[in-house]
Formats: structure tokens, C-alpha cells, sequence
């Protein structure tokens, strides 16, 4: 069955397959609270880039937990993933963390799949769902520990609900669920935080971006990509336009 596997449905089941081992991990009960991040970390790690250079000897990797291989930066097809995302949360035992599989295309998030082990749930960028409908009033999700600020003054211009969560993960997929409307982040994160979770949102019809409204590029050299917008297509604009504002300093 591997050998005939899309690219989505790779991406799909090996994230599956990495949150089922991570349950298992975390209720064998071998690890105390502060080693079980580390060890979920490097299973899960091993798991998925093992399969893909198996499934895809061809392609780049790059990962959170692997060392970075400076080849990919010549290599048009990128895989992208973070075994756990939100390594607190899945300590904790809570359901909002993740698994990123994506592949970068050309530096552009194209496929992928954010397995939410918690929640039983794998979403895929082949599988799109229609959009619910949007919140009233609208729902923008921060980050449950260290909210940025700029997140919650374009909430207050806009007269959204803050909504805390954990993982980045978590969070678009929130909104690709319909639980929120906007995600806006600004406190710092890599490309394996955010390229399988950007290209699941964009394959349901979410607008991307950068917070200035330029486009998200992966397989770059600095893997540091601090900031990003995922919400509803008919909320960009007005989302981009109060986060520009906040950014200049410009009162409400």
C-alpha cells in the first residue's frame, strides 16, 4: 500500500501513526512529567523520518528534532515536520497538540496533514471540508501561556473573543474546524510549526500570510518564521489592515 500512496495520504497516515505512538508513550507511564516531552519528541521523530526517506528517498526533510541537512535548500520537494507540536500540552495530557507532516513544494506549503491525537482527528489537505459558519462575535485564537500583543489589540479593533490554546497546530486547525475565526501569531516560530498547518488551511479555502500580508516561503535557508495570519477569506482584509495599524502604532 506505501508504495502507492499520494503525498497526502503519506502525509495523513504517517501523522496518525506518530500521535497513536505518542499516545502510547505517554500512558506507558514510564516517564516522569518532565522527560516525557523528550521522549515522545525523539520517537515520534524517529518514526516519521525513518517513513520518509523510506517513502520518499528523493525528497529534502527537515524537522524540529533532526538535524538540519543544508541539501534540501537545492531540492524543489521539502517534507516539514514537527513530531509534537505542543510538547507542554501532550505533557500535560490535554488535546491541544499536534503532529505536522507537510511538504513544501517550491517553498510553498502545499501538502500536508496536522493530526490532533487528542481529539481523534487527522485533517488533510485532501480532504477539504466546507468552512461552518463564522462566529458571532468572531473568535481569535493566542496562545494560552504568552499572548502576543499585537493578537490581542487587533481583537480588541475588531470586537473578537480571545480565545486561549495550545499548539500552533491546534490552533489553525481550530479555525479550519470553525471553533475560531482567526489566528494571528507574532511571538516567534519556525517552519515546521507552521507549513503542514498553512497548507491544510489554505486546501479548505483559508487565507495565509505573513502578518504584513506577504507570503509564507518554506525550504529557506533561516528556518525562522515568526509570525503568520490563517482566518476566514472574507476577514483578511480587515485582519491585515488593524494588524498593520497596531504595528505602526496607530490608535484604535
Amino acid at each position: 500500500m506505501s508504495g502507492t500512496m499520494t503525498d497526502a495520504e503519506l502525509a495523513a497516515h504517517l501523522a496518525e501513526v506518530a500521535g497513536k505512538l505518542l499516545l502510547e508513550v505517554r500512558d506507558s507511564g514510564m516517564f516522569p512529567a518532565k522527560a516525557l516531552g523528550k521522549a515522545g519528541d525523539q520517537t515520534a521523530n524517529q518514526f516519521l523520518c525513518h517513513a520518509l526517506r523510506a517513502q520518499r528517498p528523493d525528497d529534502g526533510l527537515l524537522s524540529e528534532e533532526e538535524k538540519d541537512n543544508a541539501d534540501r535548500l537545492s531540492q524543489s520537494r521539502v517534507w516539514i515536520v514537527d513530531p509534537v507540536d505542543g510538547t507542554r500540552e501532550y505533557g500535560e495530557e490535554r488535546a491541544d497538540w499536534a503532529v505536522h507532516v507537510g511538504l513544501a513544494i517550491d517553498g510553498v506549503a502545499t501538502v500536508g496533514a496536522v493530526a490532533l491525537p487528542g481529539l481523534e482527528l487527522v485533517l488533510r489537505t485532501d480532504r477539504p471540508q466546507p468552512l461552518p459558519p463564522a462566529n458571532q462575535p468572531l473568535r481569535m485564537l493566542v496562545s494560552r501561556t504568552r499572548p502576543a500583543r499585537e493578537a490581542v489589540e487587533v481583537a480588541e479593533r475588531l470586537g473578537a473573543e480571545l480565545v486561549a490554546m495550545g499548539s500552533a497546530g491546534a490552533k489553525a486547525m481550530a479555525v479550519v474546524r470553525g471553533e475560531a475565526d482567526i489566528y494571528l501569531h507574532t511571538g516567534g516560530q519556525y517552519e515546521w510549526d507552521s507549513c503542514a498547518p498553512v497548507a491544510v488551511a489554505a486546501a479548505h479555502g483559508l487565507f495565509c500570510s505573513r502578518v504584513d500580508g506577504s507570503p509564507l516561503r518554506y525550504n529557506q535557508e533561516d528556518v525562522y518564521l515568526p509570525d503568520l495570519i490563517i482566518c476566514r477569506p472574507e476577514l483578511a482584509e480587515a485582519v491585515l489592515r488593524e494588524a498593520r495599524a497596531v504595528q505602526a502604532g496607530e490608535p484604535a
